[in-house]
C-alpha cells in the first residue's frame, strides 16, 4: 500500500552551499530532507574549486622553482609524480565528500535521499534513479540548490572523439602531451595553466576577441598576450568540427563574426593535439529537474528565476546558487545561502544584496576584479576616473621580478565603482577593495587612509588609489583628476 511521501519541514535539492540552510533549519529542530544524485557537497567540493585549485598549487610551487635562475638559485627539476598528485587530491575531495555523507546520513535530523531527484509538484519530488530509487519527499519549503553542468557547445563530430570536461581534466593521471582546449574563460586559463606548466603543448580557442571576456578588457587584453607567449592561442575563433584518428584529435575553427570587424579577412585554422578538452562555460541542471510538474519559471537560458529575495515563482520554493545563475561563484552561493536563512527564519525579508561581489581566476597570472568594468561604464556612457599603477613600481614588486597592475574606476566624486587587478595575489590584494566598497564609506578614502605596510604587497593597492585619476566618459574631454597632492610614485626606489 502507498503510504504517500515522507513530509518534512524543508526539502534541499542539490549538497553545495543548500546544505548551509539545511544546517540552519536543524539547528532550529526543523526535518530535513536532502536529495542528492551524486557525492556529497556539489561541484565545488568534487569537481571545481576544492580540487582544481589544490591542482593548481602544485604548479604554482613548479612555477616558482622554474623561476629560481631569475634569483641567481640554480635548481634541477629531477622528477614530477604527477599521478600522486592527482591522487592525492581525489582522494582529499574524496574525504571529505564521505564525511559529510556521514554526517547526513547518522543525523537524527537530516535525511539523505540519493539519487535523481524530479518534481511531482512544487512540494514534492520522486527520486526516478540511484539508492534510494521510488522515495517520494514533501515538504512545507523547498530549496532548488542543484547546480550547473558544463555546456557542451554544437560541435560537428563532437560525439565520435573522445573529449574530456573539467571534471575528467582533474583526474588525468599525466598530463597530455598535446591539449586542446575549446573555450575561453576562467575554467580553460586555469587547466591551460596547469597542464603547461607540466609540460603539456597547450591550444586554446575561444570565440571572444580575448580570454576572460567577462573581466574588465584592458585585464583580459593584458591576460591574453601573456598566455599567447606560452600557448598557441585563437582568441575570436569558434570550434566547429572535430574528428579523432590514429590517437590525434582536430578541430576545425572559423573566425568569429562578432569578435571581428571583418571575419572574411581571417582563415579558417586547424588545430591538433592528443587531448580535447571542452571547457565552453555550464548550463543550469533544470532540465533534470521536470520543472514542467510545478509553478516554477526558468529563464531564455533554462536558469531558475527568482526575486530579490530569492524565492522563485512557486509559493513555497526558494532557489539559490549556480542554478539562478546571477554569479556562478561558490562565495556567492555561500552568500545567497545566508540570505535565504535569514528570509526563513527572520522576522522581516532582506533582499540578497549582490554589491562588491568578486572574482578571481587562478591562472598565470592572476586575475580579480569587483564592481564594474570599464566597458560597461563606457556602454552606458557614465562619467567615471580611472587610474592604473604598476606592481613592479612598489619595492615588493620590484623584488619578486613581477609584472602586472592595479586598475581602478571611481566615480569623480571618489566612489569606487570596480577595481581590476592581474598579478600575483590578485585574490588577496583584492579583498580590501570589496570591504571598502561593501563595509566602509564606499571611496576611495577607505584606502588612501588606511596605512599599509611598506614594503608589502598591499601597497600596489595602495599606489592604484592614492595618485592622479584621468577622468573619462559622458563626453568630458580626458583630463587629470588629482585628489591628492602627495604622489608616492617614486617610494619603491627607497
Amino acid at each position: 500500500m502507498d503510504t504517500g511521501p515522507a513530509e518534512f519541514d524543508l526539502l534541499v535539492i542539490g549538497s553545495g552551499s543548500g546544505l548551509d540552510v539545511a544546517s540552519a533549519a536543524a539547528r532550529r529542530d526543523q526535518s530535513v530532507a536532502v536529495v542528492e544524485k551524486g557525492p556529497l557537497g556539489g561541484t565545488c567540493l568534487n569537481r571545481g574549486c576544492i580540487p582544481s585549485k589544490k591542482l593548481l598549487y602544485h604548479a604554482e610551487v613548479m612555477e616558482t622553482v622554474e623561476r629560481a635562475d631569475e634569483f641567481g638559485i640554480h635548481v634541477d627539476v629531477t622528477d614530477v609524480d604527477f599521478a600522486d598528485i592527482v591522487r592525492e587530491v581525489t582522494e582529499d575531495v574524496s574525504e571529505s565528500a564521505e564525511s559529510i555523507h556521514h554526517g547526513l546520513r547518522t543525523s537524527s535530523q537530516h535525511t539523505l535521499l540519493e539519487g535523481e531527484g524530479r518534481f511531482v509538484d512544487d512540494r514534492t519530488v520522486e527520486i526516478v534513479d540511484g539508492r534510494d530509487a521510488g522515495a517520494r519527499a514533501s515538504a512545507e519549503t523547498v530549496l532548488i540548490a542543484a547546480g550547473t553542468r558544463p555546456t557542451i557547445p554544437p560541435i560537428d563530430g563532437l560525439e565520435r572523439v573522445d573529449y574530456l570536461t573539467s571534471t575528467d581534466a582533474l583526474q588525468l593521471e599525466e598530463p597530455p602531451d598535446g591539449l586542446v582546449i575549446v573555450g575561453g574563460g576562467y575554467i580553460a586559463a586555469e587547466l591551460a595553466h596547469f597542464f603547461g606548466t607540466f609540460g603539456s603543448d597547450v591550444s586554446i580557442v575561444g570565440r571572444r576577441p580575448h580570454l576572460l571576456p567577462q573581466a574588465d578588457e584592458e585585464v583580459a587584453t593584458a591576460f591574453t598576450e601573456r598566455y599567447a607567449d606560452r600557448f598557441d592561442v585563437y582568441t575570436g575563433y569558434e570550434a566547429v568540427s572535430a574528428s579523432e584518428s590514429n590517437g590525434e584529435v582536430a578541430v576545425e575553427a572559423r573566425p568569429y563574426p562578432s569578435a571581428w570587424p571583418d571575419p572574411s579577412g581571417h582563415e579558417d585554422v586547424t588545430v591538433t593535439g592528443d587531448t580535447l578538452l571542452i571547457a565552453a562555460g555550464r548550463r543550469p541542471n533544470t532540465d533534470l529537474l521536470n520543472l514542467e510538474a510545478t509553478g516554477v519559471e526558468t529563464d531564455e537560458n533554462g536558469f531558475v528565476e527568482t526575486d530579490e529575495y530569492l524565492r522563485t515563482t512557486a509559493e513555497g520554493v526558494w532557489a539559490l546558487g549556480d542554478i539562478v545563475g546571477e554569479y556562478l561563484l561558490k562565495h556567492n552561493a555561500n552568500h545567497e545561502a545566508k540570505t535565504i536563512v535569514r528570509n526563513l527564519f527572520g522576522d522581516d525579508l532582506e533582499a540578497v544584496d549582490y554589491m562588491a561581489m568578486p572574482f578571481a581566476v587562478f591562472g598565470s597570472p592572476e586575475v580579480a576584479g569587483v564592481g564594474v568594468t570599464e566597458q560597461e561604464l563606457q556602454a552606458d556612457d557614465r562619467e567615471y576616473a580611472t587610474r592604473t599603477y604598476r606592481y613592479e613600481d612598489t619595492a615588493r614588486g620590484s623584488a619578486m621580478k613581477v609584472e602586472g597592475f592595479v586598475k581602478v574606476l571611481i566615480e569623480p566624486s571618489g566612489e569606487i565603482l570596480g577595481c581590476h587587478i592581474l598579478g600575483p595575489e590578485a585574490s588577496n590584494l583584492l579583498e580590501e577593495v570589496v570591504v571598502a566598497m561593501k563595509a566602509g564609506t564606499g571611496t576611495v578614502w577607505d584606502i588612501r587612509e588606511s596605512v599599509h605596510v611598506h614594503p608589502a604587497l598591499s601597497e600596489v593597492v595602495d599606489r592604484a588609489f592614492a595618485g592622479q585619476f584621468v577622468r573619462r566618459g559622458a563626453d568630458t574631454h580626458d583630463h587629470h583628476h588629482h585628489e591628492n597632492d602627495h604622489d608616492h610614485d617614486h617610494d619603491h626606489h627607497d
